[in-house]
């Protein structure tokens, strides 16, 4: 028998990449409610090859669910999920509003998957940012082999990231320098058309952004605080999939073609890393596969043991729906989802 199962946010570009992972990997699911903002009462999202019209947030039961999927706010996620785990169903969170919260475990089950065992403080699992989690699906196993003492990332990150209405603007903009001139932007704090933004979120006073501490915070509560790691954070104008430059350098000694035969071994990687004009992973590659792609392997000889990486995932998939699908998995393998009683 299935789950009875909740999308939370199922109009938004994760909430329906949730639908459909949950559909492709063939999860256990008896029934499937698509949830939403009033606003969007009776609009269709698609579950396989059926139809499902969204229901309002404030009049559905929660009891009656086994999971919840959730893609919000941080802030709705802070008053609602809460409230739902405390009705009964594990909640699986793709908002900053839980990660750091030491009662709830950040999880990518190819990094931390025994964390989900302590769910049950607040029936409540934190997906990470997007940038994070395909950052450290690369770093774990070499962490574990080598030890890492130090990474500096760069990031490009694609528009998506900021919803609808990033990539909206991307398109509009996009067009717009073609015809009369790109419009004045709304969504962005300058044109991302032809252009790169070094800032995304908002600035703490030490001058990084908080979704540059995202990335070491997050990093620090699944792998290991020790490790030292300095982030820059560059919107791009690709509308699907981030990349990142990564420089490690590691406490023991370890060697590209090391790194590479581990990595090629390690789950949820997938490296594609020949030294000629094509034998790397761009982010429009990586748009709608599940993996992390590691690419450009090769040693860092300014320091003693010093690696740089080139890694690649589709941010709506790896970055938010499919690691929360694979949470659920994980839970589901586990025997963690309480199925409650048909009624």
């Amino acid at each position: 028998m299935g789950y009875r199962v909740a999308v939370v946010g199922a109009t938004g570009n994760v909430g329906r990449e949730m639908l459909n992972i949950l559909e492709e990997v063939n999860f256990p699911v008896d029934k499937i409610h698509a949830i939403a903002s009033r606003r969007s009462i009776g609009v269709e999202v698609s579950f396989g090859e059926k139809i499902i019209k969204c229901e309002d947030v404030e009049q559905f039961d929660f009891s009656t669910v086994d999971l919840v999927l959730m893609s919000v706010s941080g802030s709705f996620s802070k008053e609602w999920s809460p409230r739902i785990g405390a009705a009964g169903p594990i909640v699986i969170d793709n908002s900053s509003a839980w990660r750091m919260d030491p009662d709830v475990p950040l999880v990518v089950p190819e990094v931390n998957p025994d964390d989900v065992e302590w769910a049950n403080k607040k029936n409540i699992i934190a997906n990470p940012n997007c940038s994070t989690a395909q950052l450290v699906v690369a770093l774990k196993p070499l962490h574990d082999l080598a030890k890492i003492k130090r990474v500096v990332v760069s990031t490009y990150q694609s528009v998506s990231g900021a919803g609808k209405e990033g990539m909206d603007e991307l398109w509009d903009q996009t067009k717009g320098i073609f015809v009369l001139g790109a419009p004045p932007p709304k969504k962005f704090p300058k044109q991302i058309a032809f252009n790169v933004i070094p800032f995304i979120g908002s600035f703490n006073e030490d001058g990084y952004t908080d979704e540059e501490a995202k990335m070491w915070n997050e990093t620090h509560k699944m792998i290991d605080p020790a490790i030292k790691l300095t982030v820059t954070c560059v919107r791009v104008p690709v509308m699907v999939g981030h990349s990142e430059s990564v420089n490690i350098e590691f406490h023991n000694p370890i060697d590209e073609d090391e790194a590479r035969d581990l990595l090629r071994e390690s789950p949820g990687i997938n490296v594609i890393d020949k030294r000629d004009s094509t034998g790397y992973i761009t982010p429009k590659e990586a748009q709608g596969e599940f993996p992390v792609f590691v690419s450009r392997i090769r040693k860092d000889p300014t320091v003693d043991h010093g690696l740089n990486l080139w890694v690649v995932a589709d941010n709506l998939r790896k970055g938010a729906a499919l690691n929360a699908v694979q949470i659920a998995e994980l839970l589901h393998a586990r025997g963690l989802i309480k199925q409650k009683a048909l009624a």
